[in-house]
Protein backbone atom coordinates (compact mmCIF):
# COMPACT_ATOMS: atom_id res chain seq x y z
CA UNK A 1 0.00 0.00 0.00
CA UNK A 2 1.32 3.42 -0.94
CA UNK A 3 1.24 6.15 1.63
CA UNK A 4 -0.27 9.19 -0.03
CA UNK A 5 -0.42 12.52 1.76
CA UNK A 6 -1.66 14.84 -1.00
CA UNK A 7 -5.28 15.43 -1.92
CA UNK A 8 -6.50 15.65 -5.50
CA UNK A 9 -6.60 19.46 -5.55
CA UNK A 10 -3.11 19.62 -4.02
CA UNK A 11 -1.73 17.25 -6.65
CA UNK A 12 -3.35 19.23 -9.48
CA UNK A 13 -2.02 22.54 -8.13
CA UNK A 14 1.49 21.11 -7.77
CA UNK A 15 1.51 19.72 -11.29
CA UNK A 16 0.23 23.00 -12.75
CA UNK A 17 2.78 25.07 -10.79
CA UNK A 18 5.52 22.62 -11.78
CA UNK A 19 4.67 22.90 -15.47
CA UNK A 20 4.59 26.70 -15.28
CA UNK A 21 7.93 26.92 -13.44
CA UNK A 22 9.59 24.43 -15.76
CA UNK A 23 8.32 26.34 -18.77
CA UNK A 24 9.53 29.68 -17.43
CA UNK A 25 12.93 28.28 -16.49
CA UNK A 26 13.48 26.56 -19.82
CA UNK A 27 12.05 29.42 -21.90
CA UNK A 28 14.73 31.79 -20.59
CA UNK A 29 12.27 33.92 -18.62
CA UNK A 30 15.17 34.18 -16.17
CA UNK A 31 18.88 33.44 -16.49
CA UNK A 32 21.49 31.85 -14.27
CA UNK A 33 20.65 30.78 -10.74
CA UNK A 34 16.99 31.91 -10.84
CA UNK A 35 16.39 29.81 -13.97
CA UNK A 36 18.04 26.78 -12.36
CA UNK A 37 15.91 27.31 -9.23
CA UNK A 38 12.72 27.53 -11.32
CA UNK A 39 13.58 24.32 -13.13
CA UNK A 40 14.50 22.47 -9.92
CA UNK A 41 11.43 23.60 -7.98
CA UNK A 42 9.19 22.94 -10.99
CA UNK A 43 10.58 19.42 -11.32
CA UNK A 44 10.12 18.72 -7.61
CA UNK A 45 6.54 19.99 -7.65
CA UNK A 46 5.75 17.99 -10.77
CA UNK A 47 7.17 14.75 -9.40
CA UNK A 48 5.50 15.09 -5.99
CA UNK A 49 2.23 15.91 -7.73
CA UNK A 50 2.50 12.83 -9.92
CA UNK A 51 3.34 10.40 -7.11
CA UNK A 52 0.99 11.96 -4.53
CA UNK A 53 3.56 12.00 -1.73
CA UNK A 54 5.40 15.01 -0.32
CA UNK A 55 8.44 14.38 1.90
CA UNK A 56 7.96 17.67 3.78
CA UNK A 57 4.37 16.74 4.58
CA UNK A 58 5.69 13.50 6.05
CA UNK A 59 8.27 15.29 8.19
CA UNK A 60 5.61 17.58 9.66
CA UNK A 61 2.92 14.87 9.66
CA UNK A 62 0.61 16.88 7.41
CA UNK A 63 -1.85 15.64 4.83
CA UNK A 64 -4.28 17.28 2.42
CA UNK A 65 -5.86 13.93 1.57
CA UNK A 66 -9.37 13.22 2.79
CA UNK A 67 -9.71 10.65 5.52
CA UNK A 68 -10.78 7.25 4.22
CA UNK A 69 -9.91 8.10 0.62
Amino acid sequence: MRLLNEGDWDRAARMLAGIVLLGLGVDQFAWGAPAVAMIAIGAILGVTGLVGWCPLYSVFRLSTRRRGA
